[in-house]
């Protein structure tokens, strides 16, 4: 392992060292899009400018070097998440995992009128509207697990929504909107009493952590690329390899063939089932790229190190008068709050002006706004390149700010 020394990680990120309108650069900003390091930029110029090809088609020598350099970024990732290469699909990231899995389900026959999908209160759009379309297309249900006041879901309502009609239930690890950690294991293995399929969103779980796929025991899983330190267009989709075999493609096309002829199609094997047409070949190796470079670090010092962070920032905005901070108070990586009497666009907008990067309204959570009736909040969110300096700057800013519109 490597130690784990903030001031040489901070020369990782070349992008942290800018300024923003005459000031430091504070990026709070990470359940969003995660900076890269150079390790990661280095990755993706080099598939550009020494061996750009495509992959498992050529057997000149571009085309084998791109091919084992995409293969062996899938096995650090399958490694990662402790489940096989066959089972590990490269996407364009979270939302393009979901609509497949949704797809394949839907085309399967899996899901009928008479059944039900059971997502919660807690999710992102992208993992609300996909199922809410497979439902038009077979006319089954959606049933919602609630959230409580604290920002958990209610589950002793989940064990009374569980019955022989959930085929399936999606849900995110951690919550985008408040850091919100879901007893994926606890639930998974409740939904797995009734037979129910199990889709788990790791978007916000992965940049904090390694996952163990094979203990959480889901069905699917879904992360993307630009949340944990790589680009953007790329993700992961984990699928369990009895089920993906079973399942249909849902995207035709080059490489997820064997044999093709006017008659008739036989599919290609796992993975490639499922990877049609041309991939993001240099994202993907990007992506392995910035799974390595996050496992060189010991993790119990990563995830110390950014419970810190959250707790000093949790601190901060509890000390602004009419402060309401989201989500419970083990939340991670997220920090969701409001200052009342002012809007929180106006707030992310005077953060911005002293170069504090945050993010506001509604985080693509409208239903979950909704219920704690706001329109949005302003969110700071953090990795494990920030520093407590970073919080004290947040938190400075953040008094003149609300200062200010006051």
């Amino acid at each position: 392992m490597k130690p784990f020394n903030i001031s040489e990680i901070r020369k990782d990120f070349p992008i942290l060292e800018q300024a923003i309108k005459g000031q430091p650069l504070v990026y709070l900003d990470n359940a969003a899009t995660s900076q890269n390091p150079s390790a990661v930029l280095q990755a993706t110029s080099d598939y550009y400018r020494e061996y750009n090809s495509n992959i498992h088609r050529g057997t000149h020598h571009l085309s084998q070097l791109a091919t084992e350099r995409y293969e062996t970024a899938r096995k650090t990732i399958a490694q990662f998440l402790n489940v096989t290469p066959e089972e590990t699909i490269f996407t364009s990231g979270t939302t393009d995992s979901i609509n497949t899995i949704a797809n394949i389900v839907g085309l399967s026959g899996k899901i009928g009128k008479e059944d039900t999908i059971l997502i919660s209160h807690l999710e992102h759009h992208s993992n609300i509207v996909p199922w809410q379309m497979l439902a038009e297309r077979t006319g089954c249900q959606i049933r919602v697990i609630p959230v409580l006041d604290n920002g958990t879901l209610d589950l002793e309502t989940y064990e009374v929504l569980l019955d022989e009609s959930v085929k399936l239930v999606a849900f995110n690890q951690v919550s985008n909107a408040f850091g919100t950690v879901n007893p994926a294991a606890k639930m998974i293995k409740m939904a797995k009493e009734f037979g129910a399929i199990t889709v788990l969103d790791g978007a916000q779980s992965v940049p904090h952590g390694a996952v163990d796929l094979r203990a959480l025991n889901c069905d699917f899983f879904a992360f993307s690329g630009h949340k944990v330190y790589a680009p953007t267009g790329i993700g992961i989709l984990y699928g369990r390899k009895e089920l993906l075999e079973e399942l249909p493609p849902f995207k035709g096309g080059g490489e997820m063939i064997k044999e093709v002829s006017f008659e008739g199609t036989t599919y290609n094997d796992l993975p490639f089932k499922y990877e049609a047409g041309t991939p993001n070949i240099e994202g993907a190796i990007a992506l392995g790229t910035a799974i390595e470079y996050l496992t060189q670090f010991d993790k119990s010092e990563v995830n110390a190190h950014e419970r810190d962070l959250i707790l000093a920032g949790a601190e901060a905005v509890s000390k602004i008068d009419g402060s309401t901070l989201y989500g419970p108070d083990d939340r991670i990586a997220s920090l969701s709050f409001s200052i009342e009497g002012i809007h929180h666009y106006d707030l992310g907008t005077l953060l911005d002006n002293m170069g504090v990067a945050v993010r506001t309204g509604h985080h693509c959570c409208q239903p979950l706004m909704a219920r704690y009736g706001i329109t949005g909040t302003t969110r700071a969110s953090f990795a494990f390149y920030n520093t407590m300096d970073d919080v004290e700057r947040f938190s400075t800013s953040l008094k003149k700010a609300v200062s200010m519109l006051r």
